[in-house]
């Protein structure tokens, strides 16, 4: 009977030994699925037609500013950033003097093609809003005094605020995990839309503040 009761258990630690095996190793594969699946969610590094033909139609369809839809061609429809690399490369260009969204296309190109590839971005950036602004400035020279067209502009000014407004919610997003960018993310917007200080002395302090607060998270 004793004999019997030994083997018993010894059955029974041997099968749950193996199924704790079996655990761990679906765990550790279901890890590595995870991280594949996310790298494997980029796209691959795109060729310098491939660069010029998405910011030439970012451009064209970025009716009040290509800044709010640029989140959603680079992450969403050509999958080129992530949302957090997004995020970071925006915050990078903002610093830097120029357009954003200028800035933007040419550091995505040098990213990914170096010189040409940043030539390829700007140039398609610029390209079909320039021929775009020069028709309607001719058009708008003789129908400036029309109310109708005075309404349209107007009606595209909220469209355009609205855009944005939509852009920054999704910028910020991306922050909610990481809390000490999003305290300077909001410092920035106290310092600059409330107490309307000036942009370059606000970003000389908080660009070495920031710089300091990631490098001491990342240790």
């Amino acid at each position: 009977m004793a004999l019997a009761v030994m083997l018993k258990n010894r059955f029974a630690r041997r099968r749950f030994g193996a199924n704790l095996l079996s655990l761990n190793w679906k765990l550790v594969s279901d890890m590595d699925h995870n991280l594949s699946s996310s790298d494997a969610s980029l796209a691959p590094t795109p060729t310098l037609r491939e660069i010029f033909g998405g910011f030439l139609g970012l451009g064209l369809i970025s009716f009040g500013g290509a800044l709010p839809l640029a989140r959603r061609t680079l992450v969403e429809q050509r999958r080129w950033l992530s949302a957090e690399e997004f995020t970071d490369l925006l915050g990078l260009c903002q610093f830097l003097p120029g357009g954003n969204v200028i800035n933007l296309s040419v550091a995505m190109g040098m990213r990914f093609r170096g010189v040409p590839g940043a030539l390829a971005g700007l140039l398609g950036l610029i390209a079909g809003p320039s021929l775009v602004v020069i028709g309607l400035g001719v058009l708008y020279e003789h129908t400036q005094n029309d109310p109708h067209v005075r309404h349209l502009f107007a009606g595209l000014a909220a469209a355009a605020a609205g855009l944005l407004i939509s852009m920054a919610v999704r910028i910020v997003l991306p922050l909610r995990n990481r809390p000490l960018a999003a305290l300077i993310a909001a410092l920035g917007f106290v310092a600059i839309a409330i107490l309307r200080l000036p942009l370059l002395p606000t970003m000389l302090v908080l660009t070495p503040l920031s710089i300091y607060l990631a490098a001491r998270s990342a240790r």
